[in-house]
């Protein structure tokens, strides 16, 4: 089972609505993880789905899905991004991209990348990305 989180700026969640009913069936028995709206408008859309729901973006629900990134409890990212607007919490969607990165999370921000993803043999099977060390950086710091 994949713990997945799912996040969509406002300008993108119908694309994102769109994009898990077309891949309901890859998703159901998966765990997910939502921000706030998004989530609900998930539960909303497709009744039955099983959706983890943390705050809306701006007030904490971005910080939440990176203390689960950081935590190792998801396993896969899908979030998009709006690329042409403003975003007042900004700063914490960078936070969640740093760790996404960090923790070698697979991370998808386009459909198209969200498919590549979907339809991975990865995404059925065992899959267990090489995890940096940061023994070094810890030690330095102590």
């Amino acid at each position: 089972m994949k713990r997945i989180g799912l996040i969509a700026h406002d300008e993108r969640k119908e694309d994102l609505l769109l994009w898990v009913g077309k891949n309901l069936d890859a998703l159901r028995g998966e765990d997910l993880f939502a921000t706030g709206t998004t989530g609900g408008l998930l539960l909303e859309r497709y009744p039955g789905l099983k959706v983890t729901r943390f705050l809306s973006g701006p007030l904490g629900g971005d910080q939440q899905m990176g203390s689960h990134i950081a935590g190792g409890e998801i396993d896969l990212l899908i979030f998009f991004i709006d690329p042409l607007g403003t975003h007042p919490h900004d700063v914490d969607i960078k936070a969640l991209l740093r760790l996404a990165v960090l923790y070698n999370v697979p991370s998808a921000f386009n459909q198209a990348t969200a498919d590549f993803l979907v339809t991975s043999p990865h995404f059925r099977g065992e899959y267990r990305p090489l995890k940096k060390s940061y023994d070094a950086y810890l030690k330095r710091l102590s």
